[in-house]
Parts: C-alpha cells; structure tokens; sequence
C-alpha cells in the first residue's frame, strides 16, 4: 500500500513544510518592504495599519475603533496599543474614546496621516517593479493564500 505524502519519510524536512516557506516568504516580502518603509518612518505592523485606515477614508467602518481594526488585522489589542501610540506620536493617527461607551477608542487619520498615502503608492510602485513580480503572478497568489487563510480561520 502506497502511502500518503503526510506519512511519507520525508514528510518532516524543512523544505517539504507549507507553513516555513510562507514563513520564510513573508519575512522576504517585509525585508524588501524595509528600505520603502523606513523612509516613511513606519514599521511593516504600523504599514497594516496605515493601509486599513486609509481603507476607512474611503469606505467608513460602523465603528472605526482599535477592536474594528484589530479584527481586520487579525491582531488583539495588547499588540496594536503600542502600535497605535506610536503612530499618534508620530503626528499620523488621532485616538478618541468614544462619547457613548468609554471603552472604545475610536481612530482617525491627521492630514498628516492622509497625505503619508500618497508618497506610499510611488515607493509601492517602485518596490514591485524592482522584484521583477508579474502582477498577474501576484493577484493568483494572493487569491491562492487568501483561501488558504479563510480555511484556517474557519477552523477557529
């Protein structure tokens, strides 16, 4: 009986795993994001979300708070409250509780932080074409990651 690839012998090598080789290209894609970023003085989390609030501008939340963004993020909120600290220091995002329920704290872009979208877009630009990534190639692996992330939040 021929046996199945999860039990075959070479089922544990590093370079047979999914999961280390999203790992490994997910810290490739932030390290090439890094010259771009640092030159807006934003980490890769605070890049995230940057790209949700501006996400906001154009198409409002019902409640543009840390929980929303958290969840949009797949982040809890002991992760983004540094985050969110540091970007409001930065002059980039406004934190406001809310006047119905103390409890949320609701976000907003500066002008600031709004006009940060528009130097991201030609750094972005250059950053694609200096890979050399067909964004044909780009959108089928997203779709292809995308479904595979919906699977695995399903399971929760």
């Amino acid at each position: 009986m021929k046996p199945l690839p999860f039990e075959r012998e070479d089922a544990l090598q590093l370079d047979n795993q999914l999961c280390f080789k999203l790992y490994a290209a997910s810290r490739a894609v932030i390290r090439a994001y890094k010259p771009m970023l640092d030159q807006l003085n934003l980490t890769y989390p605070q890049y995230l979300a940057m790209l949700v609030l501006w996400e906001w501008q154009v198409v409002p939340p019902a409640q543009p708070t840390v929980k929303a963004l958290g969840e949009r993020l797949l982040l809890d909120s002991g992760t983004l409250t540094p985050l969110l600290k540091r970007l409001q220091q930065l002059g980039l995002l406004l934190r406001q509780r809310s006047a119905l329920d103390e409890r949320e704290l609701h976000l907003g872009l500066t002008e600031a932080g709004c006009a940060l979208r528009e130097q991201v877009l030609p750094l972005r630009s250059q950053l694609l074409c200096a890979q050399g990534v067909e964004v044909d190639e780009l959108a089928a692996l997203r779709a292809q990651v995308s479904q595979l992330l919906d699977r695995f939040m399903a399971l929760r």
